[in-house]
């Protein structure tokens, strides 16, 4: 039985970090009318609302989704919504309605509708201290400590349930750090990636929360969509696994994106004090074993660290007028 096409899209966190730059790249793909992008209360970016329609929902709240679905005939959903691993340390609560119930409202709308595909990020924080951390494969041991961590966890066991027990077409990564010159990060603990490169033009300087020598795996945004929509529109027939593949692209500590951001601002300085973020980022791996992904529906990066903060750079000179 041939594969079912992708005609009508449902974005949540659609304002969010990676939510923002995929519904643009799936508008250009798709169409902009036949992308929804939708946010909970933070107000669209003028392109965001300029190209195509747009709506509040709230993820746990069951109607508001049912009724942007119905509304546009939505027949696949890449769920971006959730709250962060730093935000949710803060607020863990929070974090388990938005990332477990929202999610649960997600799929049983998609089963009740006989959607043709779901997108569900995992992350790195899916992993904890007894994992592996150089090379960490695909099957592993998931015993995070953070809040957003477990429900990450949680949510990959849903998804494979809801793939396994109703033949929903559930997918999904997960995302090591994402750095991006179009959007301000969301409150996780590889923000610094980001923050940095704006200190770096605007000041010469930046404190991070991380010690220098913290590595953790990281990707530019480019390949982030990239990855994303490659999973989404894989040949189901290849795919052995659904809604936890490992993703790689590079890993770099706090002192070696400095010493690359030095090649192109000299006077740049950088100190460092860790805060509560470091313990997040001690209990995740150091460099990610991706090799599934890139055998079932071939993954591979095109960035590195020296392309990335060359890109970053660039771009973000005219964004802070440096």
């Amino acid at each position: 039985m041939p594969a079912r096409e992708m005609k009508h899209i449902l974005v949540t966190g659609a304002c969010g970090q990676i939510g923002s730059e995929l519904t643009l790249a799936l508008r250009e793909r798709y169409g902009g009318e036949n992308v929804v992008a939708t946010g909970h209360r933070t107000r669209p970016s003028a392109v965001l609302r300029d190209s195509g329609p747009f709506e509040f929902i709230d993820v746990t709240k069951r109607e508001t989704v049912e009724a942007v679905v119905d509304k546009y005939n939505i027949d696949t959903v890449y769920h971006m919504a959730a709250i962060l691993s730093a935000v949710g340390e803060e607020k863990p609560q929070l974090a388990w309605n938005v990332n477990i119930n929202g999610l649960y409202n997600v799929l049983e709308i998609a089963r009740e509708r006989d959607m043709v595909r779901v997108f569900c990020p995992s992350s790195i924080a899916a992993f904890g201290p007894e994992t592996p951390q150089e090379n960490t494969p695909q099957e592993t041991i998931l015993r995070p400590k953070t809040m957003y961590g477990v429900t990450k966890v949680a949510g990959e066991l849903l998804c494979d349930y809801y793939f396994a027990r109703f033949g929903l077409d559930v997918r999904g990564v997960r995302y090591p750090g994402i750095i991006s010159s179009e959007t301000l990060p969301g409150g996780g603990t590889t923000d610094y990636a980001v923050e940095i490169f704006y200190e770096a033009l605007k000041h010469k300087r930046y404190t991070c929360f991380l010690r220098d020598d913290t590595v953790l795996p990281m990707m530019y945004m480019p390949d982030c969509i990239r990855a994303t929509i490659m999973l989404m529109e894989a040949d189901p027939a290849g795919l052995k696994h659904h809604a936890d593949f490992n993703l790689a692209a590079f890993s770099f500590a706090p002192a070696d994106l400095v010493a690359e951001i030095k090649k192109h601002i000299p006077e740049f300085t950088c100190t460092y004090e860790p805060d509560f973020r470091q313990a997040i980022a001690d209990s995740w791996p150091h460099t990610i074993d991706d090799s599934t992904a890139r055998e079932e529906w071939g993954w591979e990066p095109e960035y590195d660290l020296a392309a990335m903060t060359e890109d970053m750079l660039e771009k973000l000179r005219d964004k802070v007028k440096v």
